[in-house]
């Protein structure tokens, strides 16, 4: 049976890719031209016949954007209490205090994994890398929305928890990392299996504070037999780096290169405290040298550590260096040109240097950085062979206008606004700006109530019983009534 030819004719613009220069071009009057679910032509004046032509005028065709690390599982329901939390006392950070507290209930994160869903697709996010706890009926959730995706169940030994606010424990049970291994295993398998085509796995031992040398070894054992990454949080925390600090002497970093861990086959969750970090004043170690030398990967996720007052320094310093880094979208709203956008200024800010974070270095984290990362050289990219993964933005909407240089345009003015229609895999899965493979106003009713449910018995969680008001008060009070209003005279 023969394939089903698009053609996309004389799109205003299309971002390809050139092999020969390694590097995206824009390319003018464009037809794209997909075969199922494989682009075959992208230039001129296609020659071939085609089953549908799709008239172009007015739209900009860019490639998929690639997400290398996300929380659908729980960050739609801390929408209106993390965004101004940290622990004073825990290097402003909110995971010590503030997410296992207000974390959904498992049998609510169907309804916020399709929000989270929604919301990526519509921002042009044709690939995703779940960072989730296994749970039934994940997998179809992930499938029934279109998108493509890298399962990457979260397994550990231990959990960090606090009493008092200032002190940070861990509580450990390895018999109970043994069974999440195990179940995180047959979740990749099932999912690289998956009839779809579209799911795949990542290896993923949660953070490098809740697992312990061998299990570290032995996941990466797992990732190299499967040919598939691995992803831990690392760095991630002040906290955290002192407390690998005080169990094995070593940086984060030393630690998992001492181990064996630190290599190509890593992508290390956020990569943010190196021993250079102004946050951290650690002159002893060298750890950009260890990490640039080591081929691993960082997946940098801007607003999640921007709301506390953090920033990776930086990802042109990263990039320039040559160390593999990709965009993720760690927290809500899962708006991918919303990270896109905000690393380049947290990189400018942070070095006073507008040459530390351009969107060069963004937009290709956010494609061909984050295909490499994932070993998909056949995403990320306009290209003959590639998957027919791809956004169609509006160039006519007003925040795109003019469109004298249309990336940053989009990036910096229209985000995903402008954003019109979205493909996977050959398939629209957004038209018109409304996503078509997820029922959003029933799971976002899904969602509004787990995080009733979940607020209900906060105080039962928190160390010091206090309500979830009074850990994320709100902007402002609430009165029944103001003072009477004078008369009009």
């Amino acid at each position: 049976m023969s394939a089903r030819t698009t053609r996309f004719q004389k799109l205003d613009f299309a971002v390809a890719w050139d092999e020969a220069d390694q590097r995206h071009v824009y390319l003018e009057e464009a037809d794209l031209v997909i075969a199922d679910n494989e682009i075959v032509h992208v230039g001129p004046d296609f020659a071939g016949a085609a089953d549908a032509v799709v008239d172009g005028t007015g739209l900009m065709a860019i490639p998929g954007f690639v997400n290398v690390h996300s929380h659908p599982f729980s960050e739609p329901a801390n929408k209106g209490l993390t965004e101004e939390v940290g622990s004073d006392k825990l290097g402003q950070s909110s995971l010590y205090e503030f997410l296992p507290v207000f974390g959904l209930d498992p049998e609510d994160a169907g309804p916020s994994t399709q929000v989270a869903l929604s919301e990526l697709l519509k921002s042009g996010v044709t690939t995703i890398t779940d960072l989730s706890i296994s749970r039934p009926g994940w997998l179809d959730d992930l499938a029934a929305s279109g998108i493509r995706a890298v399962v990457a169940p979260m397994m550990r030994q231990g959990h960090w928890f606090t009493r008092n606010g200032h002190t940070v424990e861990y509580a450990w049970d390895e018999k109970a990392g043994a069974k999440a291994f195990e179940a995180a295993m047959q979740t990749i398998d099932q999912a690289m299996r998956h009839p779809s085509g579209r799911l795949s796995g990542m290896v993923c031992p949660s953070q490098i504070d809740t697992c312990r040398e061998g299990y570290f070894r032995e996941a990466l054992q797992e990732a190299r037999k499967r040919g598939i990454p691995m992803q831990t949080h690392a760095c991630q925390a002040v906290v955290e780096f002192h407390e690998i600090l005080h169990r094995y002497g070593k940086t984060p970093i030393e630690w998992l290169d001492a181990i064996g861990v630190l290599g190509p086959d890593l992508v290390i969750g956020h990569g943010i405290f190196l021993s250079d970090h102004p946050q951290i004043h650690y002159p002893h170690g060298n750890d950009f040298e260890i990490l640039k030398d080591s081929s691993a990967a960082v997946a940098h996720c801007p607003t999640v550590f921007a709301r506390r007052g953090m920033a990776l320094n930086t990802m042109g310093r990263y990039m320039n260096a040559g160390i593999p880094v990709g965009i993720g979208t760690d927290t809500f709203p899962h708006n991918m040109v919303d990270e896109i956008r905000l690393a380049c200024y947290v990189a400018r800010v942070l070095t006073g240097n507008y040459k530390m974070g351009t969107t060069r270095h963004a937009f290709e984290a956010a494609t061909v950085g984050g295909a490499a990362i994932l070993r998909r050289p056949d995403l990320g990219r306009l290209a003959p062979g590639c998957k027919a993964d791809f956004s169609l933005v509006d160039l006519g909407h007003p925040y795109m206008q003019p469109a004298h240089e249309p990336v940053r345009s989009l990036i910096y003015s229209a985000s995903d606004r402008a954003i019109r229609h979205v493909y996977v895999d050959g398939a629209q899965v957004v038209r018109d700006g409304k996503v078509l493979t997820v029922d959003v106003e029933a799971a976002t009713a899904g969602l509004i109530e787990g995080q009733r449910k979940r607020l209900k018995t906060v105080n039962q969680r928190d160390w010091a019983g206090r309500s979830a008001d009074q850990l994320a008060p709100p902007v402002y009070g609430t009165r029944e009534r103001l003072p009477q209003s004078r008369p009009v005279t």
